[in-house]
């Protein structure tokens, strides 16, 4: 762990979310944490609309297909890393933190993402990876969470996805996080009855275990645009 104990608003949306409303949203919290940093920080827990998006850096070359005519809406943000996609049946976790009170190294902090994911597939008996040099978890040698983030003065966006029980086809589109040699997995291919729902509170416990926080709901005054 790398915090204290400390209070963070926890959003669950219901349904599916597209992709440009959960930006907002963290544009929403990274702004009031820009504007107060000693203000609660928060995590959104969702599952998205099926899209792409591509890193600041990503190369367009890893797509499949024509970026002006995509199977799915395309999306350029403000994150590292490469292409990767978003679909129903993965857990989209989108922790907007102040990362002064969380070690000060983006590096740290990717590795502490990891770690989320490592614990919560040691609670169900299996044994995540990482991979030197790479970002992310494997199981078995597939890949079963992609990790991006970005940050600005230290308060972050973006974070890790998770394949529960997604529709993979949408992978074969594109060279997901630019990674030509590494299968995508999912996790009922060795747990068939675990589901993205039902796998929700345990993600955020290992989520809040980890990073040394409790997380409450919103108040009122803490609603979203758009909520």
């Amino acid at each position: 762990m790398i915090s204290t104990t400390a209070d963070a608003i926890c959003f669950e949306p219901a349904g599916l979310v597209p992709f440009e409303r959960a930006w907002g949203w963290q544009q929403q919290l990274q702004q009031r944490l820009l504007a107060d940093p000693h203000g609660p920080e928060a995590v959104l827990l969702l599952e998205h609309e099926p899209c792409y998006t591509l890193g600041r850096g990503a190369d367009p070359g890893f797509l499949g297909f024509d970026p002006a005519q995509p199977p799915a809406p395309l999306f350029r943000i403000d994150r590292g890393g490469e292409v990767t996609h978003h679909c129903p049946g993965q857990l989209v976790l989108y922790p907007v933190l102040n990362l002064q009170r969380h070690g000060a190294d983006l590096h740290l902090y990717l590795r502490e993402l990891e770690g989320v994911v490592i614990d919560l597939l040691a609670e169900l008996g299996l044994r995540g990876e990482r991979l030197e040099g790479l970002t992310g978890v494997w199981l078995d040698g597939r890949k079963l969470a992609a990790i991006g983030v970005g940050a600005r003065r230290w308060i972050s966006q973006h974070g890790l996805a998770l394949n529960v029980e997604a529709d993979l086809a949408g992978f074969a589109q594109v060279v997901p996080c630019g990674i030509a040699d590494r299968p995508v997995g999912r996790l009922i291919d060795w747990q068939p009855e675990r589901s993205a729902q039902a796998l929700r509170p345990l993600l955020l416990r290992c989520f809040s275990r980890r990073f040394g926080l409790q997380l409450r709901a919103p108040t009122p005054q803490e609603a979203l645009r758009g909520w």
